[in-house]
């Protein structure tokens, strides 16, 4: 499963007539474009400007003469002490046909977006590159020769992901990718478990003993794993689970507000697209997680655990209710998010992926995010502001 999907309502590319046009469209126009779609990120759900409430959002939509093809939320980010001027940020879109001229498609979003006051676009081509399976992963892994995902010579191309990569380079466009896959963006490599036309037992099959075994323990432990109420108590607990781990793991947490705000915004456009599930043993919180479905696309988008009791394995028990309602839910993957690409054991990075590995599933990288200098003086200028603030 990707987001690579052309939209339903575009037609192909020797239907559309000679020139395509770009222009702001009503938040309910574009709800509607994008419930109409299969498979469309999160992060380009009118919600998801919501919640960004640093940025300034804007709706677009590609006509085909008067008929709505494609549509894209983008994100508008002032300069510094230049706030005419802004980066204008698509993550993981626009939602267009990708398999087409892609000039053709982009060409009137620049001239849109220019006129509007950008200096630069950034966007994340919702499509993939390139996919390894999780034996492919252990093997690479296993082999001290190899170091990286992108070492494994025998991996799967996408050649729609070639096609669009080579199209962007062909125009002047400029990948944005970090070596490590996580930047300020978002992340170029993920894994992903398949789901379409897999049973339960089928997934637990392809999960490695230790996963199962740690499923298992959690039942026998007597872990139970409810959904939360977003809007009582049950964040808060999240949240102060979610501020511990990241005390342990040492990174920055963000604040309560931040998820108060996606879980109004995103249950305001769909009762079912935001869920909390929360694992307990015998009253204790012990693991926590928050997933996001669009479509036929469920995504585990935050994680918090106990040090306490992590014997009882309530990481692992939130994982399979999560998979398990993604599956009855008829969707087509289930995606644990980022990894970087490191096989490297002497590499603390490696641990992420050896974890995510044992759900069975694939490692899949994404074209990565792309940006296109609309104003070149500008955009340098940021570019040197964002790498002396480390992005």
């Amino acid at each position: 499963m990707s987001y690579s999907e052309p939209p339903r309502t575009a037609r192909n590319r020797n239907g559309l007539d000679a020139g395509l046009s770009v222009r702001a469209i009503t938040a309910a126009e574009y709800s509607a474009f994008v419930r109409e779609q299969r498979s469309v990120s999160f992060l380009q759900t009118p919600a998801w400007g919501r919640v960004k409430t640093e940025w300034r959002s804007e709706y677009l939509g590609w006509f085909d003469g008067g008929q709505l093809v494609g549509a894209g939320l983008v994100l508008h980010r002032p300069v510094p002490r230049l706030d005419r001027y802004t980066l204008a940020y698509l993550p993981q879109g626009p939602v267009i046909d990708w398999t087409g001229r892609i000039a053709e498609w982009l060409d009137p979003l620049a001239a849109h977006l220019k006129a509007q006051g950008a200096f630069a676009i950034r966007l994340g081509p919702p499509v993939r590159t390139h996919v390894w399976s999780a034996a492919q992963v252990k093997e690479g892994v296993a082999d001290p020769c190899i170091k990286r995902l992108t070492d494994i010579v025998d991996g799967a191309d996408d050649p729609l992901g070639v096609h669009v990569t080579r199209q962007l380079r062909d125009t002047g466009w400029l990948p944005q990718n970090p070596e490590d896959g996580f930047g300020a963006g978002q992340p170029q490599f993920t894994y992903e478990i398949p789901l379409a036309g897999r049973t339960e037992d089928d997934v637990l099959r392809g999960m490695n003993q230790q996963w199962r075994r740690n499923i298992k323990k959690a039942v026998k432990e007597g872990v139970e794993v409810t959904v939360g109420d977003a809007a009582d108590a049950d964040l808060k607990a999240f949240h102060d689970l979610y501020v511990h781990t990241a005390e342990r793991d040492r990174f920055t947490p963000r604040p309560l507000s931040y998820f108060a705000t996606m879980f109004a915004e995103m249950s305001a456009e769909a009762p079912e697209r935001i869920r909390l599930c929360l694992a307990r043993h015998r009253g204790d919180l012990v693991a926590a997680t928050i997933v996001v479905q669009v479509g036929g696309h469920s995504w585990y988008l935050y994680g918090a655990s106990s040090t306490e009791k992590r014997e009882v394995r309530g990481s692992n028990a939130c994982q399979w209710v999560m998979i398990r309602d993604a599956l009855a839910a008829g969707c087509d993957a289930y995606d644990l998010r980022g990894i970087t690409p490191t096989l490297d054991t002497d590499d603390p990075h490696v641990g992420l992926i050896q974890f995510k590995v044992g759900t069975g599933g694939q490692a899949v990288r994404y074209a990565g995010e792309w940006d296109l200098p609309l104003r070149p003086m500008v955009y340098r200028a940021f570019d040197l502001y964002m790498r002396r603030r480390g992005r």
